[in-house]
């Protein structure tokens, strides 16, 4: 018979790491200068981190029930029938998850910024951006740039200079301060947050990044049937002042009638004429009119709503290490990272 083995323990590592953390917590005097080192760093990197103020902010977006707008489903739901909604829901821009990438959009950040911060109209929120960080200063005194750059509201570019470093403002918004999720994939909630330097830059910017999207999504959804609408509209208008006139003309006529000569026909024939035109210019009308009442109610039912429910409110949340919770990480850091440092130096048991 072959010779059993021995079981296998792990009691002879378990010793052997014992003796080298003995070992290395015998070395009083590096792990105290690691940890009061450690307690240091934690210190001067609370010192310098900046303060930084968080804007949430939670809205949804109840899209329309039309199948695109279309004008048999308005005309439908005049009579109350909905066949919209045989057809399914319309996709939009903001439909599903697209508006995680709108809200992120560049285009849509940069109207943001460039928006004012006051009635005033003289300073916009890329300019509180830069004075904030301090880039204002740092811009003016660079060799490269070397003056004072300022995004007034209402212009949308301010020559290569302006706008590359308004890309820049642009780029560090969307990669490290602007954050849209959806919290529950199978609800139709969205949440924005911004974390800023600026208390109010934070909670504007969060707010009116939102309003920016919202304008953007209903003036792109609606645009087709808000065009149709001011063309019938400009047609209507024109239509009742050409028929306002033929009226006052077919009254006119008549009314030559009662005193005309029986052996003259011409105020006879003007007279129909006038009625005539009437007539036809007014049905033309009533169509027009009917039209107008069909797309002005597809268009009420094709734009949609976004609903804000959680608007960020001052004070914002603030973000910030306390100093005694960086020299306790600090010091906790410095001390175990010794230790472990000076157990594997003593590799070999003492």
């Amino acid at each position: 018979m072959l010779p059993e083995d021995e079981p296998y323990s792990f009691q002879p590592q378990w010793q052997q790491a014992l003796q080298r953390i003995r070992a290395a917590l015998g070395q009083v005097r590096t792990w105290m200068l690691v940890t009061i080192a450690g307690i240091v760093v934690g210190l001067v990197l609370a010192w310098l981190r900046p303060v930084t103020y968080t804007a949430r902010l939670s809205f949804v977006v109840e899209d329309s029930k039309t199948g695109g707008g279309s004008i048999m489903s308005a005309l439908a739901g005049q009579f109350g029938f909905d066949i919209g909604s045989l057809s399914g829901g319309a996709s939009g821009v903001l439909a599903g998850d697209n508006v995680l990438e709108l809200v992120r959009s560049q285009h849509l950040i940069k109207k943001t910024l460039l928006t004012p911060i006051d009635s005033n109209k003289q300073y916009s929120l890329a300019d509180l951006y830069a004075d904030t960080y301090g880039w204002k200063e740092k811009w003016k005194n660079s060799s490269k740039v070397g003056k004072q750059v300022d995004f007034t509201p209402g212009h949308s570019t301010f020559g290569r200079l302006g706008d590359s470093l308004l890309q820049r403002i642009i780029k560090q918004i969307g990669e490290k301060e602007l954050s849209i999720a959806k919290p529950d994939r199978k609800l139709g909630f969205f949440e924005m947050q911004t974390t800023m330097r600026n208390e109010q830059l934070s909670q504007l910017f969060c707010k009116r990044l939102l309003q920016e999207s919202a304008d953007f999504y209903i003036e792109t959804k609606t645009r087709r049937l808000s065009t149709n609408v001011k063309r019938l509209q400009a047609k209507a208008d024109s239509l009742q002042y050409a028929l306002n006139r033929k009226t006052y003309s077919a009254a006119d006529a008549s009314r030559m009638l009662l005193d005309v000569n029986p052996a003259y026909t011409a105020p006879e024939v003007t007279a129909e004429i006038s009625s005539r035109d009437k007539v036809v210019q007014g049905t033309i009308y009533a169509e027009i009119v009917k039209n107008l009442e069909i797309s002005r109610t597809a268009l009420i039912q094709e734009t949609p709503t976004v609903q804000v429910v959680d608007t960020p409110e001052l004070p914002l949340k603030k973000n910030e290490w306390h100093w005694w919770m960086a020299a306790a990480a600090g010091g906790t850091i410095g001390f175990v990272g010794s230790v472990l440092l000076l157990a594997w130096f003593y590799r070999k048991p003492v």
